[in-house]
């Protein structure tokens, strides 16, 4: 699957070199709609900064630079390049650490946002603006990286201040939107399944709501077990029994009141299986609050637990014992795979929030624009050579304007969650899996969750004279 997608951006790609590379590159591929390699190039985009920006973090960056003959230590004040007798100095400062971060993600969010706004209203490829969103790609590139370079231009005075505050409303917003995504597709899913039970009268219907009910509690459950005995071995651990006690009661209310009377006659299709998920989703974001704590006597030594190994005196003046028990935090195979799996959640997530079914539930609009992919003009088994082809003659696929959204949106979390959302000046890569910001971040969102989807249920009570069908 991950080759089909590369080679579908490939062929993008080799699109804006010229007709003739185009061809050659388009006959080697197999066949592709023209939205999904659309998105796949503009996700290389996103991955490419993210991964410029995790090297502007790397531990050790700073020191590496100085040794670089042209570079400076950075003492000339906002000064950029200095130009001295016979020699030419280079302020490396600049492009290190939390500030080069924020100029990197200001670039880019500003690019997505302006093409958010180019791209609104667009409904199909027949639109002008269409070659601009799926084509170009050389200058869109280049205008990207032009902006970048741009932006480290820019005066440091306040600047990373007032862009700290940007970046957190955005991330904010990616993670609220994220929520109503979840809560919708709880009920969404329970009302399918209760659904298809009342047409069809099957008990395979009602055993797959039970099952699956119980599922999603009996995994919570044992999560919270696990929580106890991993995450509250020190009496230092005050603040994580705090979370999982206080989680845990918040979860137990919320599936009590989507079972009410009152609730129940409101919304007949509410039930235990929407808060299972709701409680399921909340002890994820409870133990991804935790495993971002920097205490580690709060957090379980895996290796221990797997091997049963005791570190003996010897061991604990070992560096890697200072690093896991100690205050001096570290960027290892575990944390670069939390990364990796971490960015493709949030890709993932800006993708699917762009489609027209997600969009149309979050903008309040009936309107989705559905069609047939295969009646599209340019496809290949209508005889066209083209391999790339074009699936939006007669209806876009996915909303232009809010894919690009999302992508700004993104790109502000993906700035904050790497350098530490309130505390920038100690971010690095090594401290992006031990710092509280980030606890906190995740703490809150749990509770934001709880408090949304509390809402869905009693809403219809408060506010009787309103329609929530």
């Amino acid at each position: 699957m991950g080759a089909v997608l590369g080679l579908c951006g490939a062929a993008q790609l080799a699109c804006c070199c010229g007709s003739a590379a185009c061809s050659l590159c388009c006959s080697a591929c197999p066949s592709c709609k023209n939205s999904t390699s659309t998105r796949i190039m503009y996700a290389v985009m996103m991955l490419l900064g993210t991964i410029v920006a995790c090297i502007m973090l790397s531990p050790g960056l700073q020191d590496a630079l100085q040794k670089v003959p042209f570079c400076s230590d950075g003492e000339g004040g906002g000064q950029f390049i200095d130009i001295a007798a016979n020699t030419v100095q280079v302020n490396c400062s600049g492009l290190v650490g939390y500030l080069a971060v924020y100029r990197l993600c200001f670039a880019m969010s500003l690019f997505f946002f302006i093409m958010a706004v180019m791209m609104i209203g667009v409904k199909s490829s027949k639109d002008p603006r269409a070659g601009i969103q799926n084509g170009f790609w050389a200058i869109k590139y280049l205008i990207l990286i032009g902006g970048i370079i741009g932006a480290f231009f820019i005066p440091r005075g306040s600047f990373g201040d007032v862009w700290m505050y940007f970046g957190m409303i955005g991330g904010f917003l990616f993670i609220l939107i994220q929520l109503v995504l979840i809560i919708d597709f709880a009920h969404s899913w329970a009302e399918a399944w209760v659904d298809k039970y009342e047409e069809t009268e099957s008990r395979g219907w009602y055993c797959a709501l039970l099952s699956f009910t119980f599922l999603n509690y009996a995994l919570a459950i044992a999560a919270v077990v696990l929580f106890y005995v991993f995450y509250t071995t020190s009496e230092s651990c005050g603040l994580h029994k705090f979370f999982i006690s206080f989680n845990l009661i918040l979860c137990v209310i919320i599936s009590i009141v989507s079972i009410l009377p009152k609730v129940q006659e409101s919304q007949p299709r509410s039930g235990l299986l929407q808060a299972s998920v709701i409680t399921l989703y909340t002890m994820y974001l409870t133990w991804s609050a935790m495993t971002n704590a920097p205490d580690k006597n709060c957090k379980p030594n895996w290796g221990q637990v797997i091997h049963g190994e005791t570190p003996s005196d010897d061991d604990k003046d070992m560096k890697y014992y200072r690093i896991y028990y100690g205050d001096e935090p570290a960027f290892d195979s575990e944390s670069i795979a939390s990364l990796i799996i971490w960015f493709f959640c949030v890709l993932y997530s800006s993708m699917r929030t762009a489609s027209n079914s997600q969009a149309s539930r979050l903008t309040m609009s009936d309107k989705v624009l559905l069609k047939d992919d295969n009646s599209a003009s340019g496809d290949p088994e209508s005889g066209d050579d083209h391999r790339v082809w074009d699936n939006e003659d007669d209806g876009v696929a996915y909303s232009w304007s809010f894919f690009h959204t999302m992508f700004g949106l993104a790109t502000l979390y993906v700035m904050m969650t790497l350098t530490n959302w309130f505390t920038p000046s100690n971010s690095d890569l090594s401290t992006l899996s031990s710092n509280m910001a980030a606890v906190w971040v995740k703490i809150v969102s749990s509770w934001i969750c709880l408090f949304l989807y509390s809402w869905t249920l009693v809403a219809p009570l408060i506010l009787s004279n309103r329609d929530f069908s």
